[in-house]
């Protein structure tokens, strides 16, 4: 079988879809990815080809202006057109196409036109619709999730009139230029009525209820082998346990790391800071304090007192792997149902959404390196399913492309 992994998104979007393509390669079978320009150094590393579509992400979350109401819809046009430019060609040939991500809204027309499956993927089950939870809050950082108590189906609506005011008229157009009828319904016809949730059970439970069929496969985990550097090991080696923090593909303050670095001070704990794609830079040279780059989690969660993050579901779900209490700092999107859940579990805490002080930081710090809080961390891990990849494989080839939803 020939498969097409397509997404658009930061590394928490591309990885889920590196670690299918590794399963399914390591079954025999031909994939491709198309992700955004950021990643194709890692994912050529990988030996998969990848198509690139799109500008390069980090400069975009570099940025520091918030777009306009103007920019935004021309944003929404242009990735829709890149999209139509760009997925077809990545696809001749396969088999299925699988998209993972809200953004993915071109590639179903595109399967369609060529007469193969679709499937959608989404990592987070509040960003598929049941009545039983709200909608992700849509829109830039710091944008804060719905209050409790507000009527979820009226929000659902809400959410799909925003998908077909954003997203509509670019791709019907786009569908008409192909011979296909138009979609009235942009979120269902990008979501399907069977989509995919790959997100753990546990972690990320789908409620069982609301109008779409979902499949949830478990988190799809890349597994990771790479060591890590002698500066780092040294630096684990020479004390406790440091509590690591990192916002991975987030904008943040350029004084959030001496918040961080204060905030383990204050708990007499070491530090190791991620620079991320906001770089976040050095904050002293106090010996208790490392600052680093792009790392295998998998090979450092283990090892740390607390993980302290800004609730992408990749890094919760490493944390939760690696049975390491967790604060999560949310700040837009699905991070805030991570935050929650986190909470709820018992396997850390949830910080307020925002910039975080040194004072606040510590307190939810406190209370995630508890004894209780660690054990629970510890107990937990014990539960989450590390096949999510194999399941998923497994559904999109034993029957045939015919029949994978």
């Amino acid at each position: 079988m020939r498969v097409l992994l397509s997404t658009i998104g930061s590394r928490g979007e591309v990885q889920p879809m590196a670690a299918l393509a590794w399963r399914l390669r390591g079954l025999g079978h031909e994939v491709r990815l198309c992700v955004p320009p950021d990643f194709r150094d890692w994912i050529d590393g990988l030996g998969v080809p990848v198509t690139p579509i799109g500008p390069e992400l980090r400069t975009f979350t570099a940025t520091g202006s918030k777009p306009s109401p103007d920019q935004l819809r021309r944003l929404a046009t242009g990735t829709v057109d890149t999209q139509f430019a760009t997925v077809p060609e990545a696809a001749r040939g396969c088999d299925v196409i699988v998209a993972g991500g809200s953004l993915q809204i071109a590639a179903r027309s595109v399967a369609e036109g060529m007469g193969i499956p679709y499937v959608f993927v989404a990592y987070c089950p509040n960003t598929l619709p049941s009545p039983l939870h709200a909608p992700p809050p849509y829109g830039l950082l710091g944008q804060q999730p719905w209050p409790g108590g507000t009527d979820n189906r009226a929000l659902w609506s809400q959410d799909a009139q925003r998908m077909n005011a954003s997203f509509g008229a670019a791709l019907n157009a786009h569908r008409a230029a192909a011979g296909l009828p138009p979609v009235p319904d942009v979120r269902g016809h990008v979501l399907t009525d069977r989509p995919w949730l790959a997100a753990d059970p546990v972690l990320g439970p789908w409620p069982g209820a609301g109008e779409t069929d979902v499949f949830q496969t478990g988190a799809w985990i890349l597994p990771d082998e790479r060591p890590l550097a002698p500066e780092l090991e040294a630096f684990l080696a020479a004390g406790e346990p440091p509590v690591h923090f990192g916002f991975g593909s987030m904008r943040a303050p350029r004084d959030l790391n001496a918040v961080m670095v204060r905030a383990a001070r204050a708990l007499d704990r070491r530090a190791v800071v991620s620079r991320g794609w906001a770089d976040l830079a050095p904050v002293d040279g106090g010996d208790d304090c490392l600052t680093i780059g792009e790392v295998n989690q998998q090979a450092l969660f283990p090892r740390v007192a607390a993980v302290v993050h800004h609730g992408g579901a990749g890094t919760t779900t490493a944390a939760a792997l690696a049975g390491a209490p967790q604060v999560v700092v949310p700040q837009m999107f699905d991070q805030h149902y991570w935050a929650r859940r986190v909470h709820h579990l018992g396997i850390g805490a949830a910080h307020a959404p925002g910039v975080p002080t040194a004072e606040s930081l510590a307190n939810a710090l406190r209370d995630a390196l508890s004894g209780e809080v660690a054990a629970r961390a510890r107990s937990v891990a014990a539960t989450v399913r590390r096949d999510g990849t194999l399941t998923a494989a497994r559904r999109l080839t034993a029957t045939g492309p015919q029949n994978v939803s």
